[in-house]
């Protein structure tokens, strides 16, 4: 059962959600939710799995499927979201994961100003959004980066991550999945090459690689420096042995969780999905959106064909950082 969405015309929009996301033929199956049991998984495509119980409950339940168990110094990668009003994780939602591996909140400062850009400022933002409750916070470049090798790249050669980075033997990455003014949708991957760049590495991935603006630089090669910079990491951890990816797909704005004042979404929440393969798990949330009926998230839809968000995933695929076709596991009742 292999998905592989490239192009979703329009006029399909409106079957099922998951017979969409699965790539099932809708007739064949229309007395199935298109989910498969772990059971039924008998592919070698990556496995992304998936709860529509967007909870604590549902959050430790969709971690718990994976079968990850993390080794040594644990870091859990997420957005602290920029104030006053960006759509971070509730860190009510995520506080049982983060305690069941030991983990410690790990971000990188901005590279473009506001409350983020500098460390003490940003220290202060995590323990004004919740995160300090739950569990320690290190800010990764609070004392510079540390260079990471880019293999099989085109437009990057190094990258430029927090230089706490090594700290930190294993990485759980819960990803907000939304839109993004520039990337045109911000997910696992974004959250591994943009989220865990140094201030400095956030303006080398943005510029394309070419040390220029982190604005009017070619928007391709934008895309492709965040997909290369993911796959740095991805390679530097073992490839999935010692990182794994949660999505949450709710509060579906068209802006980033970097936007203080987003865009109020026009999108149903989702679920939450997991997988050890980034470009896998973000193709299933996208397909997921692009599943959407009777004009909900059609902005959603726009912003990421409006910056081309898809070729991010294309590019990751091409140079090995994971696979956009994936079985798609349902652990609901």
């Amino acid at each position: 059962m292999k998905k592989h969405f490239l192009h979703l015309i329009p006029g399909i929009l409106a079957a099922s959600l998951f017979s969409l996301a699965c790539g099932l033929n809708a007739a064949a199956e229309a007395d199935t939710d298109g989910s498969q049991s772990a059971e039924d998984t008998s592919s070698d495509s990556p496995v992304v799995f998936f709860t529509s119980d967007i909870s604590a409950e549902g959050m430790m339940a969709v971690y718990e499927a994976l079968g990850w168990k993390p080794d040594g110094n644990v870091a859990v990668k997420l957005s602290t979201g920029e104030p006053p009003a960006s759509n971070y994780l509730d860190p009510q939602l995520i506080k049982d994961v983060v305690k069941a591996v030991d983990g410690t909140i790990v971000e990188c400062n901005t590279a473009y100003g506001g409350s983020r850009s500098e460390t003490a400022m940003h220290y202060q933002v995590a323990e004004d959004h919740g995160f300090t409750e739950i569990a320690d916070v290190q800010i990764l470049d609070e004392n510079g980066s540390m260079t990471l090798p880019v293999e099989g790249g085109s437009v990057l050669t190094e990258n430029y991550v927090g230089a706490a980075f090594a700290d930190y033997d294993s990485y759980l990455v819960l990803s907000h999945f939304k839109g993004h003014a520039m990337a045109g949708y911000g997910g696992a991957i974004k959250n591994i090459s943009i989220g865990l760049g140094s201030s400095e590495g956030k303006a080398w991935i943005h510029s394309g690689g070419t040390g220029g603006s982190m604005w009017g630089g070619e928007q391709d090669a934008f895309l492709e420096a965040m997909a290369e910079a993911g796959k740095s990491v991805s390679d530097y951890l073992g490839n999935g042995e010692h990182i794994a990816y949660i999505n949450v797909m709710n509060r579906l704005s068209i802006d980033c969780d970097c936007d203080g004042n987003p865009a109020e979404p026009d999108m149903h929440d989702i679920g939450i999905l997991a997988s050890t393969d980034p470009v896998a798990l973000d193709q299933a949330c996208i397909d997921l959106v692009y599943a959407q009926k009777d004009g909900d998230g059609a902005s959603l839809v726009e912003r990421i064909e409006s910056r081309n968000g898809l070729h991010t995933l294309e590019h990751a695929e091409e140079i090995g950082l994971g696979s956009r076709t994936y079985d798609l596991v349902s652990i609901d009742e």
